[in-house]
């Protein structure tokens, strides 16, 4: 891709130096913090979570830390008459917890609930959400659900929420009374159902796991290169100019922007190494042996899942995705 920026060690005129910016979204206050998904590196205490980062009147990112250390992000908009959250957490203990915090926030109930993204680890907790609530999911992400609440019945683990039906289009628009709130598909990326929350007056974009800042893009039930276009679509979006990650921090609406390219980017970056690596003529399992990410390496989860992401890619150059 023209202009694309390459992670791998043979891109030597791009370093990945740790930036210092300002972050005026930040809870803890304004301060000078460093590009990467690490609390630690960035100076944030993990005793700071869970936390609201106000994104506008009524609206809130919410940051919760998940194993092995990073964030989990869910969006909250509150309405006239209730709240949308989009994605949960990561069991039903940390959606509780998310779900009392709201109501330091706001007496109102959890009216919607849009399905960013149908893996576990925003979904495991939704038993603990309010019933009758309405559900807003890709049909991809439906059928996945489904899959999930037939093997946690057949293993005898806690029940999967499997929403009563899925959206019928690419869009759909929800009036919470406070803002209008757009549900969008712009395409298979992280999963095959990725949905983001466009709320066009405040250019607001959550993109859940369609957006991992500083975290290794994770491939496993991944579309790689559909992926990065997903990404292009979104960047493309009018009225949009703070991207909010669905892991990661939620950074201010500049650096945002600058960091979703950053993702981009490595999501190209990791299929061009993987490509590099067939080319040579190396089987999928030395490929993975000899895989080089570059500064790639240093982001969250690199070591675990950048075999993931050899064997996904290779997957899908052999045109086995579907």
């Amino acid at each position: 891709m023209a202009g694309a920026r390459s992670f791998l060690p043979s891109a030597l005129a791009f370093t990945f130096a740790a930036v210092a910016v300002s972050a005026p979204g930040n809870p803890l206050g304004a301060q000078a913090v460093v590009r990467t998904a690490d609390p630690a590196k960035r100076g944030v205490p993990l005793s700071a979570f869970p936390r609201f980062v106000k994104l506008a009147d009524n609206v809130y990112g919410y940051e919760e830390i998940r194993q092995p250390g990073f964030t989990t992000v869910s969006l909250v908009v509150i309405g006239r008459d209730g709240v949308l959250i989009a994605d949960g957490q990561g069991s039903p203990e940390a959606t509780q917890t998310m779900v009392d915090k709201i109501k330091t926030l706001t007496p109102l109930p959890i009216k919607w609930y849009i399905v960013g993204s149908d893996h576990g680890d925003h979904t495991a907790g939704n038993n603990v959400l309010p019933k009758g609530i309405t559900y807003v999911v890709h049909p991809n992400s439906l059928a996945q659900l489904k899959r999930d609440s037939a093997a946690a019945a057949e293993r005898g683990r806690a029940a999967v929420i499997v929403p009563s039906k899925a959206m019928t289009g690419n869009e759909e628009t929800i009036n919470v009374g406070t803002t209008t709130v757009k549900v969008l598909f712009l395409g298979r990326a992280h999963t095959g159902g990725d949905l983001m929350v466009q709320l066009p007056k405040e250019k607001i974009l959550f993109m859940s796991e369609a957006y991992l800042n500083r975290v290794f893009p994770a491939m496993r039930s991944a579309y790689p290169s559909e992926w990065a276009k997903t990404v292009d679509a979104a960047l493309a979006l009018k009225d949009v100019d703070w991207f909010i990650p669905g892991h990661g921090f939620i950074e201010d609406r500049k650096v945002s922007r600058e960091e979703l390219v950053t993702f981009r980017d490595a999501i190209n970056s990791v299929i061009a190494e993987v490509k590099r690596l067939k080319a040579s003529g190396l089987s999928v399992d030395d490929a993975v042996k000899q895989a080089k990410w570059g500064t790639l390496s240093e982001w969250f989860l690199a070591d675990q899942q950048g075999p993931v992401a050899v064997r996904k890619v290779w997957e899908e150059l052999d045109g086995k995705l579907k």
